[in-house]
């Protein structure tokens, strides 16, 4: 399980080869996740700023508690939302890259295809896919953040356990998500998909738990997405190559 944990963030590893192998692309699809930042920077930068008139809001009841008290239960709620907000950022954000930079994506995708050689799919799963598909991850997101705000009032270790299972599982979808292109263009049912990925659960967990990690890095998102696509294609087509009954196209 270790073991392939690991294996699935090298595949986020050797995404990033591609950036000298692939400069110019690589540094196209930086773009998308430029502006999907700036659309969501113009949400989360009002909301943390208020945080305190938040979280006072929240807890009119700690005003005749005493001062130290007071602090640390508006701060604790405070980290709690933080958390959610992360969580879901990253998942709205991906969403967002993805559908803004479908024909960026395009590229970084075909080209690590044509790179690995074998069987290259003509399609692309086509951008009304994509879009179905970015408003799934964004309300599983909601459904995670909701859990990580939950976890988080959990006396003393709250923050700390929302944090965990809120990287687990977001990473987890951040990964489906991202190998969804190659699995797209080769028309894989989602039964089929579904057995794929569960052969191979720890890989797909640890590239996505690497890929999320680097998304909570300042900037990180918008510089790992091009890195993220090629690494997921990669992990796509290995998933694909040991179980080539899953992958074939259906008649």
């Amino acid at each position: 399980m270790i073991s392939e944990f690991l294996t699935g963030i090298r595949f986020l590893g050797r995404g990033f080869g591609y950036w000298k192998r692939m400069p110019g692309l690589m540094a196209l699809g930086l773009v998308p996740g430029l502006i999907a930042l700036v659309v969501l920077a113009a949400a989360l930068i009002p909301l943390w700023l208020s945080l305190g008139t938040i979280t006072g809001w929240i807890t009119p009841f700690a005003d005749s508690w005493d001062a130290g008290w007071a602090i640390a239960l508006r701060f604790a709620i405070g980290a709690v939302i933080t958390i959610g907000s992360l969580v879901l950022a990253s998942v709205v954000f991906t969403a967002l890259a993805l559908l803004i930079g479908d024909p960026f994506y395009q590229h970084i995708w075909r080209a690590v295809e044509n790179d690995v050689g074998g069987d290259v799919p003509e399609g692309d799963g086509g951008l009304r896919v994509a879009f179905g598909e970015s408003i799934r991850l964004v309300l599983l997101g909601i459904l995670v953040a909701l859990l990580a705000l939950i976890l988080g009032f959990i006396p003393v270790v709250g923050a700390a356990v929302a944090a965990v299972v809120s990287v687990l599982l977001t990473g987890r979808l951040l990964a489906r998500e991202l190998t969804g292109r190659a699995l797209n263009a080769r028309d894989l049912p989602s039964f089929q998909r579904s057995q794929l990925f569960a052969t191979r659960r720890s890989r797909l967990l640890g590239f996505g738990v690497a890929t999320q990690l680097c998304f909570m890095i300042p900037l990180g998102a918008v510089f790992i997405m091009p890195t993220a696509v090629a690494g997921a294609t990669l992990l796509a087509r290995e998933l694909l190559a040991q179980a080539p009954e899953a992958g074939a196209p259906r008649a």
